[in-house]
């Protein structure tokens, strides 16, 4: 029996959060014996008992990579679990803690997608943070290409990397009736496409580029709405942007949605916009797994899930003129539409199960110990 901790250190749920427990919920019983270590008031925690998953808390590592506390209270740990691997999230505390412990292999995965800084991506800085980072993993997964390039950027060994992509359970088929129902709850009209965006309301998330190709559109006499599901910090501007365009009217604001089954059961097509931070986005798996379609941007990950032209379309990041095209050819085109739903499922059940993802993590948890599984 391999005895693992993923440690992370978010006390919300985001997208690594959700991976975690997608790996708990799927991995291996016969094989491993996995806990996990979590944030005081972390809202894991109950999702981690609604798995039958074990869990403990820690202190100083709330929202925080580095932190002494963090570091002592970890190192004590794994002293008294004494695992075979430690599989970190986000917190580089964990990984100090696992090498000043000694006995165990360090994983850690690379979640986010963004553009290095100069600081850690030129000279001394690039140095000493690949240093770092090389140090303290025995192997590290990256859930996209551009998360791996992002590393090399800044100094880490490419041979330490494996990209592993995120993969979710498939989201339940909803019945027509209760599509229609929907769809008519959102004020939708029969014969309007219902684009859809599922994200944080962010500015990197690029929902004004999204706005100003539906203007484009509606300008041109197409009929469709473009709903958008997520709360944040940008929620004024992009309706304030939505009344200047005068495009309001086209525009559902959901708000914070739980459980996205139903909205992702009615769109026509799943967008993403992100320019700024974007690896392996679970919500364009999850319009996948239903066979919805997406039009996304070139950036980070997006190409990663999405090959133009046979699941969806990519358009240039921060292009609204080119998205408007790229949402012309697809509401212009029910053929087209037909046959990227259909290559969307199918490449989902290829590729982004949870099934298929929990296995790729579970085989670098047995490579990095070695052929037999134990720790050297």
């Amino acid at each position: 029996m391999i005895k693992v901790i993923n440690v992370i250190s978010d006390t919300n749920i985001g997208g690594a959060g959700k991976c975690v427990l997608t790996f708990l919920k799927h991995y291996d019983k016969s094989k491993f014996k996995v806990l996990a270590v979590i944030p005081e008031n972390s809202l894991l925690a109950p999702e981690i008992e609604k798995l039958g998953g074990q869990y403990i808390t820690c202190r100083g590592i709330a929202d925080k990579s580095l932190g002494k506390e963090g570091i002592r209270a970890l190192k004590r740990i794994f002293r008294e679990q004494a695992p075979d691997i430690i599989h970190t999230h986000g917190c580089m505390s964990a990984r100090i803690a696992g090498r000043l412990y000694g006995k165990a292999k360090i994983i850690y995965t690379r979640h986010s997608v963004f553009e290095p800084s100069p600081k850690i991506s030129r000279g001394i800085g690039k140095l000493i943070n690949g240093m770092v980072n090389n140090a303290t993993a025995d192997k590290i997964i990256a859930v996209a290409e551009a998360a791996k390039d992002n590393l090399t950027a800044t100094g880490v060994d490419a041979k330490k990397i494996l990209v592993i992509q995120n993969g979710v359970e498939p989201l339940k088929k909803l019945p027509e009736d209760e599509k229609n129902a929907l769809r008519s709850a959102y004020n939708v009209a029969d014969g309007e496409l219902l684009l859809g965006i599922v994200a944080r309301l962010n500015e990197v998330k690029g929902h004004v580029y999204l706005l100003e190709a539906v203007k484009l559109l509606r300008d041109e006499g197409f009929k469709f709405k473009l709903l958008i599901a997520g709360t944040g910090d940008y929620e004024e501007n992009i309706r304030r942007k939505a009344n200047e365009l005068g495009i309001a009217d086209d525009v559902i604001m959901a708000g914070f949605v739980s459980d996205v089954t139903g909205i992702m059961n009615i769109l026509d097509v799943n967008m993403n916009a992100s320019y700024g931070t974007e690896a392996t986005s679970l919500s364009l798996l999850e319009g996948m797994s239903l066979g919805v379609p997406a039009i996304v941007s070139d950036f980070g990950g997006n190409p990663g899930v999405v090959t133009h032209g046979d699941n969806g379309l990519i358009f240039r990041t921060k292009d609204s003129a080119d998205l408007a095209d790229k949402l012309r050819m697809f509401m212009s085109d029910e053929t087209l539409r037909k046959k990227l739903g259909e290559n969307s499922l199918r490449i989902f059940d290829k590729k982004f199960t949870a099934e298929i993802n929990t296995k790729n993590i579970e085989n670098v948890y047995i490579s990095t110990l070695g052929k037999d599984g134990i720790n050297r």
